[in-house]
């Protein structure tokens, strides 16, 4: 039976296929004998310096050219060459992907072994430069390696491909509520993140917690991740949502219809949903990117979309919170980092922003009213802000603008209403003749402007270009 190392030099002789598909990812160290370590650093060498395979002949001249071999080494190398088929006798494997699956196990293997090596070594005292930090970064980066053969995106050849994409049904996690999925084009999609802006107590936690229950009962695998309150908190709020109780009546119920109401939402869903709490501002998405690697090996437990609870309060993994970084900065780095942990983890993080002082009193929030900094809305995919009045409050309702949208037409509609029942943690669709805001975002007409600046006005009426006023916000 051939060896598998033997199998990878003959192809990196005679097979263009191969070497374009494998070089990138081969190292000397993967090979255990040292004849092997030669021949396929003379092939690497000669394919690297004149882009094409080598023929048994060049490489027995080249190795024959190098000064650091002994006789011996020069000898054993020669007679390996000379048992690799030459073009003649090679055949083409007839199941090119079976090889490369085969060519990449056996780097991985080879990996792993020479990473947790390089580890026991350090731990014996005997890496130079390496401490005992760099051990799991080592082991990481060995777990790692993959055969990616994506190169990129050929405009002329790989129309079908496109074609397809422009046809497929993107995987998207739905809304409960209309109106949220008629501006995201039916829910949010995976590598992507979703920021809602509003002012305290207006309804931030309210919303994400309403959203995780509804994909809880959509049978979604949820990561419920909070900075601000305990878990438990999270837990009350979601079984006040799904138990249709208020919050303060949650806790009067007794342990069997407790656990009966429990046990009968179980039997609508095959989701599940984990809630972790972490100090405020001591979490970062490595804390984040641990904790779903724990879960899928102890709960075997992977989520579907991920609740931040909430931004501001997380921490970066790359800047330190200090005097000499500022807000912007640090927070667009969290903003930038929660979304490539969405990409990377091929899922939907959704998360939240407070206003700031002068957006806490406006009907009308706009990006600019971000607390803290102006980079959150340029990393976000959907951003919307969360807009509540006395008025509004008597109607069990709030206000929702949409800020930024990369799904769909940020115009269609700019505004909506929806329903809320803050004891029982619930959002709710409402009629269509109640969705009747002005340009304002106030209750009443639908009022065109033209200019949102300081000394921007509105038209009073339709019709009635005569009458002007001044907008305050």
């Amino acid at each position: 039976m051939e060896r598998i190392e033997t199998t990878i030099l003959k192809n990196l002789l005679h097979n263009e296929e191969y070497v374009t598909r494998v070089i990138p990812f081969l190292n000397e160290d993967y090979f255990s004998s040292s004849t092997d370590k030669i021949v396929f650093s003379t092939i690497r060498t000669f394919i690297e310096n004149f882009k094409g395979q080598p023929t048994n002949e060049a490489i027995i001249i080249d190795i024959g050219n190098r000064n650091d071999l002994s006789e011996k080494q020069h000898t054993e190398a020669v007679d390996l060459i000379k048992e690799l088929n030459d073009l003649q006798e090679f055949k083409k494997p007839s199941n090119m992907d079976w090889l490369i699956a085969g060519t990449e196990k056996f780097v991985q293997e080879k990996a792993i072994h020479n990473a947790v090596m390089e580890s026991i070594k350090i731990l014996g005292g005997e890496g130079k430069e390496l401490t005992k930090g760099a051990i799991p970064d080592i082991l990481s980066k060995a777990l790692g390696i993959s055969f990616n053969r994506h190169v990129g995106h050929d405009y002329i050849e790989d129309i079908n491909e496109r074609f397809d994409f422009y046809n497929k049904n993107e995987t998207r996690i739905p809304f409960d509520l209309e109106y949220f999925n008629k501006i995201t084009g039916g829910g949010v999609v995976p590598k992507s993140l979703t920021i809602a802006i509003a002012g305290t107590g207006v309804g931030k936690s309210l919303f994400m917690c309403h959203y995780a229950a509804s994909c809880l009962m959509d049978g979604r695998n949820v990561l419920y991740i909070t900075l601000e309150m305990a878990e438990e908190r999270i837990a009350e709020r979601i079984d006040a949502n799904l138990l249709d109780l208020p919050i303060d009546q949650v806790k009067d119920l007794t342990k069997d219809i407790f656990d009966n109401k429990i046990l009968g939402l179980k039997k609508q869903t095959s989701g599940k949903l984990i809630i972790k709490e972490y100090p405020t501002a001591a979490a970062n998405v490595a804390h984040f990117r641990g904790l779903i690697d724990e879960l899928r090996m102890k709960k075997n437990f992977f989520p579907d979309i991920i609740f931040i609870d909430y931004l501001n309060i997380c921490s970066s993994v790359r800047l330190r919170a200090a005097s000499t970084v500022n807000s912007y900065t640090y927070v667009k780095a969290i903003a930038e980092e929660l979304r490539g942990l969405a990409m990377e983890k091929n899922l939907p993080v959704i998360s939240a922003t407070q206003t700031n002082r002068i957006g806490f009193a406006s009907t009308d929030p706009g990006l600019d009213d971000t607390a803290e900094s102006f980079g959150l809305p340029q990393t976000a995919d959907l951003m919307f802000a969360l807009v509540s009045t006395e008025e509004m409050d008597g109607l069990n309702q709030i206000a929702v603008k949409q800020l930024k949208n990369r799904y769909n037409d940020l115009n269609k509609p700019k505004r909506f209403i929806i329903g809320i029942n803050k004891p029982k943690m619930q959002l709710f669709d409402v009629n269509e003749s109640e969705q009747t805001l002005n340009d304002s975002g106030k209750k009443g007409v639908d009022i065109p402007a033209f200019d949102k600046s300081d000394f921007g006005q509105a038209m009073f009426t339709e019709k009635d270009f005569r009458n002007w006023e001044i907008d305050d916000e």
